[in-house]
């Protein structure tokens, strides 16, 4: 098994430098925020940090490629560091503290490349999360002060706790009749969107979550979590990983459940 200590503490590094630069921006009065093609917004705070990851890489890893929410992709080779540099940015620029850093390396393997170190930083929260293949996930201050992650023991989907971003993309997809189906199968739902439903996955507060549509770097940093605390983390196909453009999360016990609701088996 490879060791990806060194990767670890860089990926640390980087999630330090870009929390110091969004939490700098974050409620300021005048953050310049405009809207993407896909009319999504991307905030002066978001370009920055990935600049900065970006630029940090390049000097740490100049062999390695980097795939960028903001800045696409750069370079070629079998290691990919997959940037997101604020998962959350319509709470950023609102200024509600659900966002994060998400930051990942992936390497290819047979069927593609596969996340081998995450990092989930998210500093208005005052939580970091992150996990290395092989090595277990984790959740703490720092490397040196962190406990350890792990899934919930939940089996029955009427114990199950659920979270989930919005209604729009399942409604869209043709697969609101079964979302609204597994709301109603579960004990509780709740809407808390973007990076933290997997995390709580992780922690096992939260014993399943999906979302509809999603990107690469949205899903790379999380699924290693979730899969290095004892989750499962694949698209709504089934197809482990975070290539599925969508994704479902769960402790591993309700995982072929929560697909049979969204993919209507039920």
């Amino acid at each position: 098994m490879p060791d990806y200590h060194d990767d670890l503490r860089l990926a640390h590094v980087l999630a330090d430098a870009a929390d110091a630069a969004t939490m700098d921006r974050f409620k300021a009065l005048d953050l310049k925020v405009e809207t993407k093609p896909d009319m999504t917004p991307v905030s002066e705070a978001d370009k920055a940090a990935e600049e900065l990851i970006r630029s940090s890489l390049q000097r740490a890893r100049p062999r390695d490629a980097i795939l960028g929410e903001e800045y696409g992709i750069e370079g070629t080779g079998p290691r990919r560091w997959v940037i997101d540099p604020i998962d959350g940015t319509k709470n950023y620029v609102r200024g509600v503290p659900v966002w994060a850093t998400l930051i990942s390396l992936m390497e290819a393997r047979e069927g593609g490349y596969q996340p081998v170190v995450g990092v989930v930083s998210a500093p208005a929260l005052g939580r970091r999360w992150w996990a290395a293949k092989g090595g277990g996930a984790y959740t703490g201050r720092s490397l040196t002060s962190a406990s350890r992650l792990k899934v919930s023991q939940v089996s029955r989907m009427q114990d199950a706790s659920f979270a989930y971003s919005s209604l729009t993309g399942w409604e869209e997809q043709g697969r609101l009749d079964g979302f609204m189906d597994l709301t109603r199968a579960v004990w509780r739902t709740r809407g808390y969107g973007d990076f933290w439903p997997y995390m709580m996955v992780a922690e096992g507060s939260v014993d399943i979550c999906a979302e509809p549509e999603l990107s690469l770097w949205d899903m790379a940093a999380t699924a290693i979590v979730v899969s290095e605390a004892g989750g499962t983390f694949t698209g709504l196909d089934g197809t482990p990983g975070p290539h599925s453009g969508n994704a479902a999360a769960s402790n591993g016990l309700l995982h072929d459940e929560l697909l049979g609701y969204l993919n209507q088996r039920y």
